[in-house]
């Protein structure tokens, strides 16, 4: 009976633990004032880590991508490939990186919220910092992967290789086709889209472990990939990779038809939806702090920049 009690106390404490691991969470008020925390730390951070961290991210997304479509294209399921693509972001999110989605939606709060030093000088150096590493991070990953299909450029870049130009081809020129209303479907298609990333971001924040913060990001950056929403920093990868592989666009389809109107659309998307009806509903229910003056970017310590959680 000694036993078999201790047993059953063992198994009530492990199920306590796992419910515990899973349950730990902020406060609404708790975690807008940590979105807003981040906001502030990012229009801080030095150029050089900015750069940097928006490099990695860019290049980790485009891997992501990659190895979604792989997915979809070997076995034939869309949706697998839609359930695998969000390990990307969680692997970037965990490891403090940069996307312009996210800074799209957290640091205007930190201007709105007034922080000391925050102003939108600093807000749009941060976005156009972002973009250069994003952009550079996905455009190395597009040359390798051009690279490695075609063994140096040399043979045919296969099945998968074809189906990323189509890709290409289809979200340009197909949107071209309809003029005004096609140019307006895919800034609809970015606000969709960044609508749900940043839901996946301000999730993670919401959960106080890896295992609650991975589950978080999960769900909403399924949804968009399985949408076929467009996402500025993914299209970063696919558009360049499929000119390198041959597809029939040019890059000012790309930028016009494409990344110009996904972006502008990821940034209201992402602020109308989740950053500014989150902060507006939320914010004031916070307790008041007062908050030190940080120094400009590039005059303040490196470490000014780690102080808010991402």
């Amino acid at each position: 009976m000694t036993d078999l009690s201790g047993l059953t106390q063992q198994i009530r404490f492990n199920i306590l633990n796992l419910t515990g691991l899973f349950m730990a969470y902020l406060l609404p008020a708790e975690f807008v004032t940590k979105m807003v925390d981040a906001g502030e730390s990012k229009v801080f951070m030095s150029t050089r880590d900015t750069l940097i961290r928006g490099y990695m991210a860019g290049a980790i997304l485009a891997l992501a991508a990659v190895f979604a479509i792989t997915i979809a294209v070997q076995t034939g399921m869309f949706l697998l490939g839609a359930i695998l693509f969000p390990v990307g972001f969680c692997m970037l999110y965990l490891m403090g990186f940069d996307l312009l989605t996210g800074v799209f939606v957290l640091t205007p709060l930190a201007l709105i919220d007034k922080r000391p030093g925050v102003t939108v000088k600093g807000v749009l150096r941060n976005w156009g910092l972002v973009f250069l590493g994003n952009f550079g991070g996905a455009l190395t990953v597009a040359i390798m992967m051009a690279f490695i299909f075609t063994y140096g450029f040399n043979t045919d870049p296969g099945a998968i290789g074809k189906k990323v130009a189509s890709i290409g081809e289809a979200r340009t020129l197909g949107y071209a086709e309809y003029g005004t209303a096609g140019w307006f479907t895919i800034f609809i298609r970015g606000m969709l889209c960044n609508w749900m990333v940043s839901l996946g971001v301000v999730g993670a924040m919401i959960s106080t472990h890896v295992s609650g913060k991975v589950i978080a990001m999960w769900m909403p950056i399924f949804l968009f990939f399985f949408m076929g929403f467009e996402h500025s920093v993914v299209n970063m990868f696919l558009f360049p990779f499929s000119l390198i592989l041959g597809g029939e666009f040019s890059v000012m389809d790309y930028l016009v038809w494409n990344e110009i109107p996904t972006a502008l659309g990821n940034l209201v998307g992402g602020l109308a939806f989740t950053g500014l009806t989150l902060y507006s509903t939320h914010v004031r229910t916070a307790p008041k702090r007062n908050l030190p003056y940080s120094k400009p970017a590039d005059l303040a310590p490196s470490s000014v920049a780690e102080h808010a959680t991402r």
